[in-house]
């Protein structure tokens, strides 16, 4: 019988799974046209900040896992969380673009070494036998209300100090979302400490944990075909959560709002994550989570043909709205349950570790190849409506390889009781 861990365990993972990701992704997704101007990056350049966090993240993915199954999540948690803040007061400084990248190679090693096996683990074992659907539901959807309202309180920040974003001088622009970074270098250091002391299961740490991991261990996990699938299905469903990093770029250059007005868009579009989340908590431990899988992918492609062909424009703004739920609900249905159907697919919990680091090594390559991709195809049309719609078809190609990966998985593992 499963010891089922306190609440505030769940909230504390929460907390922390958004927090990590903070400075080095969730404030330059909703604040992007901001830090492209105040960093001097074009579209590329930021891209490639991102492949570096990407190539020491996968390297991270493949020995951070087992040390996952080897040492406690809280710990690893913490230790992860303040470092990153650490990495926060250098970004604050405005870093050259060669320091800048060494900074998002820093953050792949201490958001991945360190922290997200750890995470995902963490979450297998609040759910225990029943509660998977729910647990990465909640996950997920909490994460997502996290960062939305870490959203809200970056631009309340930044507000308090330009009144004006196009009236207001470039230094005062600086120091304002100095300011923003401050903030959360803050706020993320203090979850680490909560975490340290709080986020405690109630069982016996030694029973979800091995003395030490082998090549045995490594190849038993290799053998499962749910892993090889899971690497497929969370490749495309990462390149389409890849796209949350251009939904203000788009807000700003085809829809033509302002600085403020666009990051509003980029909040906007976090609160459709907890929504989707929560939803698909609540439900698909009722139903068969594989086949709620195949749906997401379903959405995902409809919103990217939505935007790819071109029929929204600074004159559709209710049909720019509708576009970003339909691709919103299918970006965070899908991160919400891909890891949830670890279970159905026969991956033994003391191996989740392991098991998510060799999937990750796969499956998280966009972070290496997404965002200069992007970059590129927008840098190729710079501030035109085509280079986003081919932006959209390269998310559109890779749903509908992640739907059929995910059919494939439903039909092996989803049928079972």
């Amino acid at each position: 019988m499963d010891k089922k861990a306190p609440w505030y365990y769940l909230v504390l993972l929460i907390l922390a799974g958004e927090a990590v990701f903070i400075l080095p992704f969730v404030l330059p997704r909703i604040f992007r046209p901001t830090v492209l101007d105040l960093f001097e990056l074009d579209n590329t350049q930021l891209g490639l900040c991102f492949s570096v966090y990407g190539i020491v993240a996968m390297v991270s993915y493949l020995f951070g896992g087992p040390l996952a199954d080897k040492y406690s999540p809280r710990k690893l948690i913490a230790i992860a969380l303040w470092m990153t803040a650490s990495g926060g007061f250098v970004f604050a400084s405005y870093p050259s673009l060669g320091l800048l990248q060494t900074l998002y190679g820093f953050w792949g090693f201490t958001t991945i070494f360190l922290f997200w096996a750890p995470m995902i683990k963490a979450t297998r074992v609040w759910g225990g036998e029943g509660s998977q659907g729910k647990a990465f539901g909640f996950l997920d959807g909490g994460r997502g209300l996290t960062g939305a309202l870490f959203g809200v309180l970056g631009v309340f920040v930044f507000s308090l100090f330009i009144t004006e974003a196009e009236q207001s001088s470039f230094a005062d622009r600086r120091e304002a979302f100095q300011y923003v970074l401050y903030t959360f270098c803050c706020v993320i250091f203090t979850i680490g400490i909560l975490v340290w002391f709080f986020m405690k299961s109630g069982r016996d740490e030694r029973e979800i944990q091995l003395e030490r991991i082998t090549k045995k261990e490594i190849g038993e996990v290799l053998k499962i075909p749910s892993v090889w699938l899971l690497m497929v299905i969370i490749l495309c469903a990462y390149v389409g959560y890849k796209i949350t990093d251009i939904i203000s770029q788009y807000a700003n250059e085809v829809m033509r709002y302002d600085e403020v007005a666009s990051a509003r868009v980029g909040t906007f579009f976090q609160f459709l994550r907890p929504t989707a989340g929560i939803l698909v908590g609540l439900l698909v431990d009722r139903f068969k989570i594989t086949l709620w899988l195949v749906f997401s992918f379903g959405t995902l492609v409809l919103g990217g043909i939505l935007f790819a062909s071109g029929i929204i424009g600074d004159v559709t703004p209710y049909l720019f709205f509708l576009s970003v739920l339909v691709v919103g609900a299918g970006v965070y249905a899908a991160r919400a349950l891909y890891f949830g159907v670890m279970q159905k697919g026969k991956i033994p919990l003391v191996l989740t570790g392991t098991a998510v680091g060799l999937i990750s090594i796969i499956g998280y390559t966009p972070d290496i190849f997404a965002g200069p991709a992007y970059g590129m195809l927008l840098d190729a049309h710079p501030g035109q409506e085509q280079g986003h719609q081919n932006v959209f078809w390269m998310l559109t190609g890779f749903a509908f390889v992640g739907g059929v990966a995910s059919m494939v998985y439903h039909r092996m593992y989803g049928r079972e009781a």
